[in-house]
């Protein structure tokens, strides 16, 4: 049974215990989440390089995101919130996966970071009226169950003028080789099962679907990996499998 805790609230002690320990693997870049871990550096260089752009920002200056609102939809652990908060941004974090956000919670405390970390959707997020400048949906659109209705409440969510960034995997043979049974069946970075085939996106679906919720593409831009080095990059020809966009809602 919890008691009351000096920290606040009626904290149990030894669940806490089990989230540090999960958070502790989330931020493993060897763990469970090494796949992560290898992307993010080119997901993060493709963010900040579009903000930047978008809100002309110098991205040497000390907090280049400084009065930007920033919103990351499955937020999981908290390895894209957590660079943007360093950069100066306003963060909130949400998932619907609930169990992630005490994790995400606990690993941002340690780090010095204040981000605001919830439980829940897009959609019930848009229904608050909350709005923000930047809109982060990485990895997440392939497995909605109603793709034009999510990205219709991640517009909403977008103040006019604001920026969407979206990464998803497109449909092809390749990104089945390389999706499913490379990176779930042969390699084992995903458990089986985690991607659905006919739910990846192709770029000029993707495109029209964001237009269809009122947003406008600006770029897309694949990102690439090299077994040979074993690294991800960024290409603005090879949208083949993994691939990310940029789009703006018009001004009112």
């Amino acid at each position: 049974m919890s008691e009351t805790n000096p920290r606040g609230g009626t904290v149990d002690d030894a669940e806490i215990a089990k989230f540090e320990a999960m958070a502790a693997e989330w931020w493993d870049p060897s763990g469970k989440f090494k796949p992560l871990h290898m992307l993010n550096p080119c997901r993060l260089d493709y963010i900040t390089a579009q903000i930047a752009g978008h809100f002309a920002r110098d991205l040497s200056s000390r907090l280049p995101f400084e009065g930007l609102r920033l919103l990351d939809i499955g937020c999981g652990g908290g390895l894209l919130c957590e660079p943007m908060a360093r950069l100066g941004a306003e963060v909130v974090g949400v998932d619907a996966a609930p169990r992630n956000i005490p994790v995400a919670e606990i690993h941002a405390a340690q780090s010095g970071l204040a981000i605001d970390y919830r439980v829940g959707t897009a959609e019930a997020l848009a229904a608050t009226g909350e709005r923000f400048d930047v809109v982060l949906n990485m990895e997440v659109v392939e497995h909605v169950a109603d793709p034009p209705a999510y990205l219709a409440a991640c517009s909403a969510l977008l103040r006019p003028g604001g920026l969407h960034i979206c990464s998803t995997l497109n449909r092809n043979a390749k990104s089945f080789v390389m999706g499913i049974v490379g990176a779930e069946w042969v390699m084992r970075w995903l458990p089986k099962g985690t991607h659905d085939w006919q739910k990846f996106i192709t770029p000029d679906e993707l495109s029209a679907l964001l237009r269809s919720a009122g947003l406008t593409p600006v770029d897309r831009t694949g990102m690439v990996f090299n077994p040979v080095q074993w690294t991800w990059s960024l290409s603005d020809r090879d949208l083949s499998v993994n691939y990310v966009t940029a789009a703006v809602k018009p001004e009112a």
